[in-house]
């Protein structure tokens, strides 16, 4: 079993918008990510994906697609089933969330930057992914002492 949620990464040029997370955040405080969260009863996964988008950022985009899935096995039932999208920036303000704070990152400062542990594999794959191309498939899942293992098929 597993709980769906969607992550969306929006590009303008070579910058990707990322949100920091509240240093009140339960989960990944003062870490960067996309945007997400999880898929609502009688939603697609395509609109949680433009919700949660709108939701966070206050923008909307028609070139949204979907680049890939992540099933991730947390050591316990459910797991979490990942829709990875990729959004192009098409103007429009942004609007602060409680969630965090939102920047347009360059992709050369990435490296720089406190990611959430999952990131500095998957965001590459995301930002190199062109509209058209098939989506790739990963898997997430911890070993014994407790790191994250990632495998994503392309």
């Amino acid at each position: 079993m597993t709980i769906p949620r969607t992550l969306v990464f929006m590009t303008d040029g070579p910058r990707v918008l990322l949100i920091k997370g509240a240093p009140t955040k339960r989960i990944w405080p003062n870490l960067y990510n996309g945007i997400g969260g999880h898929v609502e009863p009688g939603e697609d996964v395509l609109s949680a994906a433009r919700r949660e988008l709108l939701e966070e950022t206050g923008l909307q985009t028609t070139a949204l697609w979907l680049c890939g899935t992540v099933m991730i096995d947390t050591g316990s039932s459910p797991g979490i089933a990942l829709y990875v999208f990729r959004a192009l920036y098409q103007g429009g303000d942004l609007v602060s969330s409680p969630e965090g704070t939102l920047e347009w990152v360059s992709r050369d400062d990435l490296n720089g930057l406190p990611l959430v542990e999952d990131l500095r594999t998957l965001l590459p794959v995301v930002l190199d992914h062109e509209r058209g191309q098939p989506p790739f498939s990963a898997r997430y899942w911890y070993n014994e002492r407790e790191e994250l293992q990632i495998k994503i098929q392309v």
